[in-house]
């Protein structure tokens, strides 16, 4: 089957996965990412966020349903797994879970070594994707050394050693101070930049609405709703059925619209956003902290 450059590069199709003790960790589930698209996954705790991405690079199987990777059907023998797992990077929340080696670069190194790549390539490799998170400096440092935003970036890298088509996050702002986030969102945008395709998890449903192309609403073990990100303030009902709040600048913007203060468009998806379309003036500022 030849792919055609609108089919999605990952897709579910009514994917369930039961656990060995009879709980459904996915039930009925249907998604699809766009190539080239940023994608947020939101949903409460336990509503089956890392159960799907361990279905995207094969470290799950689904119990019915079928995974499809760039028009395929998922191969779950060796040789299928281990091409799939060359173009889907999975970066785990934990980064003590994916890191094991003595050092960065040896950490790094892993992924291409299993390839089978020479080792000027799998250097070149290394090199690339320590500088693409900002760790190159720290290559011989001991992984057990480092802090635990560090550590995110190199288990980000080590997947970038891979050269994948699609960057697999679950949580990885989670544990990071607002500075960390910062420069890792940075880091992600680059990444996107250069042709990635980006899905991650997050409980910040503020930052989904600010930040990606699409958002995707799983609630137990079902993808309830998957929309653009513009078109979240339409889907209040979802998120509220889902345990989850509208963003804040969606709540400020209804209630500036409200006291005529700010026209209906354009609709700011950042606070940031919604102060630059604010009229000069005092009372403005001051009605502006009322609300907020």
């Amino acid at each position: 089957m030849n792919m055609k450059p609108s089919d999605p590069l990952l897709m579910l199709d009514q994917v369930t996965h039961r656990y060995p003790d009879g709980s459904l960790g996915l039930n009925g589930c249907s998604l699809a990412i766009e190539r080239g698209s940023r994608n947020a996954l939101i949903g409460a705790n336990g509503s089956g966020k890392t159960t799907l991405f361990l279905h995207t690079n094969g470290l799950l199987q689904a119990t019915s349903g079928t995974v499809h990777y760039a028009g395929q059907p998922v191969d779950y023998r060796r040789n299928g797994l281990r091409a799939l797992r060359s173009k889907v990077g999975l970066v785990f929340q934990n980064p003590d879970r994916q890191l094991f080696s003595a050092s960065v670069a040896e950490d790094v190194s892993f992924g291409p070594l299993n390839l089978g790549l020479d080792e000027a390539t799998v250097r070149q490799r290394v090199n690339t994707a320590l500088s693409a998170v900002g760790m190159l400096a720290e290559a011989d440092k001991a992984v057990h050394n480092l802090s635990f935003g560090q550590k995110k970036r190199v288990c980000i890298a080590g997947v970038l050693a891979m050269e994948p088509e699609l960057l697999i996050l679950d949580e990885p702002m989670a544990g990071l101070d607002p500075a960390m986030q910062a420069e890792l969102l940075i880091i992600l945008d680059e990444l996107h930049g250069k042709g990635l395709t980006i899905v991650l998890s997050t409980h910040d449903v503020d930052f989904a609405y600010r930040w990606a192309d699409r958002i995707h609403l799983l609630a137990a073990g079902r993808c309830a709703a998957s929309f653009p990100a513009s078109e979240l303030p339409a889907h209040a009902t979802d998120l509220a059925t889902a345990g989850l709040p509208l963003p804040a600048v969606v709540t400020l913007h209804a209630a500036l619209l409200a006291r005529q203060l700010l026209p209906a468009e354009p609709v700011p998806r950042s606070t940031e956003a919604l102060l630059a379309m604010l009229p000069a003036g005092e009372n403005t500022k001051e009605t502006v902290c009322k609300i907020a």
